[in-house]
Formats: structure tokens, C-alpha cells, sequence
């Protein structure tokens, strides 16, 4: 993806992060769909129940393949999630080749984020982010796109630069950073692009300076990072994602492989007291899938440790498996059974290159990150 005009909030040279002004979000009124009750504990930071005068935040993803939603309130050291949506839309289908987002995905777009609008203002939110990420880039039409969910859906993305996804993905998953680690290396697999991110041990609060009071989760330090301008969608629409032979498979990882080594080249060090952190479908579903579950459980995947033996171990696993067994795994699914291979050949580049022996599993990212920067940007976890 195209870094050369990158916005206020990426990254600065040294890997510190911009400030960035975030527009406030409209919303329209209609009936909300669904909601979840105050006790919905798809994650919980680990922290006391909320008080109930706590702000209400909102931090929206639409991505090349998913539209994600969370709704938290500030607690102690961390957020409550009180509501959260997903649902795959495939916005990138097809930007590849037409360098468009077509209709049908719009509209898929828009049905989506009238949901998301409508438990956004059901739950009081006052502080949102909502970004737009890789397909909207990449798309001549992105700005159009824009404009119509503005109109369409009464909501106001952000369409954001590469080195802030970055930033996100690191802010929304440092707390899994192994605290006897030397260093990190983070990777999130997007459907459009991925994100490669190294990161030291993060000091002992947030870089806002607050107090011995209430310190939020840690702020990443940042040492370098880059975006591969390959995901999932894009990778398995150029090679074909429901039958992969051991050949094509070698062809995605090659294809990824180039796109790696210069990062590669630039940050690889001492790997023994380092260990991979990744944030994406791929690895949450190769979590499920290594753990036998069946069905898909948030609090035994998140955090989880996987061996470099047990990844190579599913991805064997997962190439033996005809397309429809793929689609009937609980951890994979019909959505997902044509994308999860190309994720692997994205993860088994990024291994290749930075061979640690361990891999912990995020089931968190961008929207984590963007609650936890707001809250910190308002003061949540400033001195008591």
C-alpha cells in the first residue's frame, strides 16, 4: 500500500507515535438490533465491573474482509466491552483487479454499519473512532465509498495509512507482550495488507506520564515496522483459495517471502529472547484448530502459546483438508475456509524470516488499540 503521503497519526521516523485530531462520528436514529446485555464478557481487561457514569467508547474497523465493532466503558486499569458486532463482508472483493469496491460490496458495507450505528447510539456511545483500512486504500473509488456510508449510514470513516494500522494493532496488543521477553516481533494479517511490527519490552506505563494512580494497559515501544502490500483476499483470489496444492502453496509463501525480506534484513538480531505476537483470523483460527475446540472460545485462544511444531503441525492439517472440511471445521467456516490457507503461506513467510521458537495468540488488535488510545488521549489513566 501507498506510505509516501502518510496523515498525522502514523508513525514518526524513530517509531514514535503522532498525535492525530479524530473527527467525531454521526449516527442517525433507528431500532437497534440485537443488543447484548452490560454483562456480555467477550473480553473483560481483567479489571472491577465499570462505574455507570463511565464514558461510553466506540472503536469500528471496516476492513478488506471484516466489519468490526466494540463498545467499552473505562475501568480501573483497562475497559468493560459492554457490546461488540462482526460480520465478514468481503469490502475487498475484486479491488485487486479493478482497483474498484464494487456495489454489492457497498451494500453489504452499508447493511453492516447500520447495525453498528444503531448499537452505537443504543448504548449512549460519546467517543468513537472508525476507521477504514486496506480495501478503501487501495480503491479509486475509496473516497466515493466514503462519502456514501456518510450519507448512506450517517457514519464518518477514517480511511487510515498502513503506519497507523500499525500503531493500532501494537497499542491493541502489547499487554500480551511476555513480560521475561527481550523483544517482540508482531504480525497482523489483514485481508489487503499485513503488518509487520518489532517492538522492545514496554515500559512500565503509557507515554502520556501519568502518576502512581491508575497507569492503563503499557504503551508499545515501537523499533520499526512495515506494510506488506499482500492479505488474505488478495492472496487467494491471485492463486485460488478453495484447492491449494503443495505447489501453489510454495508460489503464496515465495510471493510473501520477497515482500518480507527487507524488514527482515533491517531487524533481524538475536532472536533467543524474542517471540512472535500475531493478531489476525489466521492465527486465532490455527489456535482453534491446535486446541481441538468445537467451537469457536475467545478466552482459551486469547493469549494462548503455540510452538513453532504445533503451527507447521495445523498447517499440515489444514492442506490435507479438502475445501469443505475446511468450511465445516467450527474454528474455520464457510466464510473463511477459501482465505485461511493464504493466511498460512503470509505466516510461514513471516516465520521463515524470524524464526522464533514461540508464538502467543491475539485475539485483539485495532479496535483494542483505538479504545486504549482515546482513553489514554482523555485522561482516563491519569494519576488518580
Amino acid at each position: 500500500m501507498d506510505d509516501e503521503a502518510s496523515p498525522p497519526g502514523g508513525l514518526d521516523a524513530d517509531g514514535s507515535a503522532r498525535t492525530k485530531t479524530v473527527r467525531g462520528a454521526r449516527w442517525g436514529r433507528r431500532t437497534p438490533y440485537g443488543l447484548r446485555r452490560d454483562s456480555f464478557r467477550r473480553d473483560d481487561w481483567r479489571v472491577p465491573h465499570q462505574q455507570p457514569s463511565a464514558t461510553t467508547y466506540a472503536a469500528l474497523d471496516l476492513g478488506t474482509n471484516n466489519c468490526r465493532l466494540l463498545i467499552a466503558r473505562p475501568t480501573g486499569d483497562g475497559f468493560r466491552v459492554v457490546d461488540a458486532f462482526s460480520r465478514i463482508i468481503r469490502l475487498g472483493e475484486g479491488v485487486a483487479a479493478s482497483r474498484r469496491i464494487s456495489e454489492a460490496a457497498i451494500e453489504r458495507a452499508v447493511e453492516a454499519l447500520l447495525v453498528c450505528r444503531d448499537k452505537m447510539h443504543a448504548r449512549g456511545v460519546a467517543r468513537a473512532r472508525l476507521i477504514a483500512t486496506a480495501a478503501c486504500r487501495a480503491a479509486e473509488n475509496g473516497e466515493e465509498f466514503r462519502s456514501r456510508i456518510a450519507r448512506e449510514a450517517g457514519i464518518d470513516l477514517e480511511i487510515i495509512d498502513s503506519a497507523t494500522e500499525a500503531r493500532l494493532a501494537a497499542t491493541g496488543c502489547t499487554e500480551l507482550f511476555d513480560p521475561s521477553a527481550t523483544g517482540v516481533i508482531l504480525f497482523d494479517i489483514g485481508g489487503g495488507s499485513s503488518e509487520l511490527v518489532r517492538l522492545n519490552r514496554p515500559g512500565s506505563g503509557p507515554s502520556s506520564g501519568a502518576g502512581p494512580g491508575r497507569r492503563g494497559p503499557p504503551a508499545p515501544d515501537i523499533v520499526g515496522w512495515t506494510s506488506l502490500p499482500v492479505g488474505v483476499v488478495t492472496l487467494a483470489e491471485r492463486y485460488g483459495g478453495k484447492a491449494v496444492s503443495a505447489e501453489i502453496y510454495d508460489a503464496m509463501v515465495a510471493e510473501v517471502t520477497g515482500f518480507v525480506e527487507r524488514f527482515a534484513t533491517e531487524h533481524r538480531c538475536d532472536l533467543n529472547g524474542f517471540h512472535m505476537l500475531g493478531t489476525s483470523g489466521t492465527v486465532t483460527t490455527i489456535a482453534g484448530v491446535s486446541l481441538r475446540l468445537r467451537r469457536y472460545d475467545r478466552r482459551r485462544v486469547d493469549g494462548c502459546w503455540l510452538s513453532g511444531d504445533e503451527i507447521s503441525r495445523v498447517v499440515a492439517e489444514l492442506m490435507a483438508m479438502s475445501f469443505d472440511q475446511r468450511a465445516a471445521n467450527p474454528c474455520i467456516g464457510a466464510d473463511r475456509a477459501d482465505l485461511v490457507l493464504a493466511g498460512c503461506a503470509i505466516l510461514d513467510a513471516i516465520r521463515r524470516a524470524f524464526p522464533c521458537q514461540r508464538l502467543r495468540v491475539a485475539d485483539r488488535g485495532l479496535r483494542e488499540g483505538m479504545l486504549v488510545e482515546m482513553m489514554r488521549q482523555d485522561g482516563v489513566w491519569e494519576q488518580a
